[in-house]
């Protein structure tokens, strides 16, 4: 037996992945278990949590890997310091602390983190080697073309190159200070919303924008070439030198200084928004392109906190020259401990890989799972009133007519996704076919903005009815857009064609409008019967109700606070919502018959808690 672990953290979005003779056995994000959005530090839960999955201990493990190579990220933030000297001085005083206690001495503190019992060595992967690992080696695929876009990890911020058999070769890249993830996470920051953070409210923000500023952007920002390689004119921004990501430069071009945090969103964010993703999906389009003619692979695999861009990704699928497009899950920094421990078992160990169908992801269920006992246990420390169904069929039975009735549903059910999207193991449900389920959703369960789109989850033998997809196409990790089919389309008023910014909200677009974003688009979820059977056997009841295949999917949460990870966080992530019905594995709550309901004092106090993002 090989244990390899891997690890990502110190950065943003921490996790752990174990994987066993180069098997998946678990991985998880940190902030899951510490309910810490984003997390950075050593991630101690999601290592103990995965030895516990597999019931080994850090002595048996063989190898031990990081995501990134940090003396290399050190000599570049050293050079850009020391380029941009003096007006780097106050950055680089507030980074150096943490370098010189912490992120320089990453044995030590890998170490300390395993409690000083792994005596084996520590393999420190390049960062985009770590992302190209996580994209290619569990994809379905022989061999394939590799694309990794980020904003940076040593000094690449995009590199592409092939997979094949066990094999990643990376040969080309787009280095520091120029990435495609900074200048998103630059408008990020201009719009009003946090880096690292924020960046799928920009694109969810979009289609309520027009695209005014796209030749500025193309004209002075960023110099595009038609292979997909771009320059950035550095003085619109500060990321180099200062505290922020833009300059006043930028702040002049685009006609103000920053929108304040959770100040009103207008119609200017709304028309940035739209610039900002109409270039990103031009470039990648560029580069797919490219990648394409040079490697002349049929395949494309994708990864990189870019490729979580998913109206560029469906663009690439349906409009790119591709045929087939796999996208790692947890494309961010997360899936970078999961990359770095296949890169050592495939790579340096040169292990034999045999690719399988659908892919060797297991859905992405990799994160902790919980008993009826515990469950119970759960329930019995809140004093809650349940009802425990007697098998599958009879709990799809009851929630799905509960959903018929308009009830909102938080689903808790199996091991928990690893990635930032919730699959059908940490979601809340509701009605697709509700023209107020959209706002109802993001305004008294999520506490969101209103403007922020919901996805569907669809049987996929019905995709290509309901979304321009192709027959039983396959987009089980809410990773691609499509638009929604012509024939469910709803025919717009010329009241609904004269509405402006985030009035185009206000209007019925389909027959599932609780889906629907306002430029007739979807962030598409299948689901098949191998890799999710209960939400499959679910949707089913469903349909055979309502002659309906599609629920909304989002992830079990409200604003800011990480997917919920356990029981007790289901319980009280439910209690302190307007959510109608609580699923835990067969036990289902309904909110009115519970004794202890939370105050208005008690709730606050627990979205309190939660950082808004």
């Amino acid at each position: 037996m090989t244990a390899i672990l891997g690890l990502s953290a110190f950065y943003h979005d921490s996790a752990a992945a174990l994987i066993i003779d180069g098997e998946i056995v678990a991985a998880a994000q940190e902030e899951r278990f510490t309910r810490i959005k984003h997390d950075f530090a050593f991630p101690q839960n999601a290592v103990d949590y995965c030895l516990a999955e597999a019931g080994i201990t850090p002595e048996q493990l063989d190898y031990v890997g990081f995501y990134d190579k940090p003396v290399t990220k050190f000599e570049r933030l050293l050079e850009t310091y020391l380029a941009f000297v003096p007006a780097g001085y106050r950055s680089f005083r507030q980074a150096m602390p943490l370098w010189l206690k912490q992120k320089l001495h990453l044995p030590r503190e890998l170490n300390r983190g395993l409690g000083g019992r792994y005596a084996g060595r520590f393999v420190f992967t390049d960062h985009h080697e770590s992302h190209a690992a996580s994209a290619f080696f569990p994809s379905p695929f022989e061999e394939a073309a590799i694309l990794t876009i980020d904003g940076v990890g040593e000094w690449s911020t995009t590199c592409f190159g092939v997979g094949r058999g066990n094999n990643i070769q990376l040969t080309n890249e787009i280095r520091f200070p120029h990435s495609l993830g900074l200048l998103y996470s630059a408008f990020t920051y201009y719009t009003g919303f946090r880096v690292n953070s924020g960046e799928y409210k920009v694109m969810g923000l979009a289609p309520y924008g027009q695209p005014i500023y796209k030749d500025r952007i193309l004209g002075h920002v960023l110099d595009l070439k038609a292979d997909g390689s771009f320059r950035m004119d550095m003085s619109y921004f500060n990321y180099c030198q200062g505290l922020t990501m833009t300059s006043e430069k930028f702040h002049k071009l685009f006609g103000g200084p920053p929108r304040e945090a959770e100040s009103e969103v207008t119609q200017r964010e709304m028309d940035l928004a739209a610039s900002v993703q109409v270039v990103t999906e031009e470039v990648m389009l560029r580069m797919a392109q490219h990648v394409h003619e040079t490697t002349g692979l049929k395949n494309l695999v994708l990864a990189g906190g870019v490729a979580l861009n998913c109206v560029a990704n469906g663009r690439i699928l349906r409009e790119g020259p591709f045929e087939n497009l796999w996208i790692q899950p947890a494309a961010g920094d997360a899936g970078g401990a999961l990359g770095t421990a296949l890169f050592i078992w495939h790579q340096l160990l040169e292990k034999p890989r045999t690719p399988s169908t659908p892919d060797q992801q297991h859905g992405s269920f990799l994160g902790p799972q919980f008993s009826d006992a515990e469950i119970q246990q759960t329930l019995s420390q809140h004093n809650a009133v349940y009802e425990v169904c007697d098998s599958d069929e009879q709990l799809c039975e009851e929630v799905a007519e509960l959903i018929a009735q308009q009830n909102v549903i938080g689903w808790f059910q199996g091991r928990m996704e690893f990635g930032p999207r919730a699959l059908g193991g940490r979601s809340i449900l509701g009605d697709a076919r509700s023209q107020e389920m959209q706002s109802l959703m993001n305004l008294k369960i999520k506490f969101r903005e209103s403007f922020r789109p919901f996805a569907p989850i669809v049987l996929r033998e019905y995709v290509d009815r309901y979304f321009e997809m192709r027959p039983q196409e396959d987009s089980p990790y809410m990773l691609l857009v499509a638009p929604v089919h012509p024939d469910i389309r709803t025919p717009p008023s010329p009241e609904q064609e004269q509405a402006f910014g985030i009035d185009k909200l206000n209007f019925c677009r389909s027959e599932i409008p609780a889906v629907t974003h306002v430029d007739y688009s979807a962030r598409v979820q299948t689901v098949d019967r191998d890799r999710n059977p209960l939400v499959h056997q679910l949707l089913t009841c469903y349909y055979q109700k309502t002659e309906c295949p599609v629920l909304i999917n989002t992830s079990f949460n409200v604003r800011s606070e990480p997917i919920v990870c356990t029981p007790d966080d289901a319980y009280r992530c439910f209690m302190a919502t307007d959510m109608d019905v609580l699923v835990l594995g067969r036990h289902v709550l309904l909110k009115a018959q519970q004794p202890q309901q939370m105050s208005e004092a008690e709730r606050n106090e627990h979205l309190g808690q939660f950082q808004l993002d």
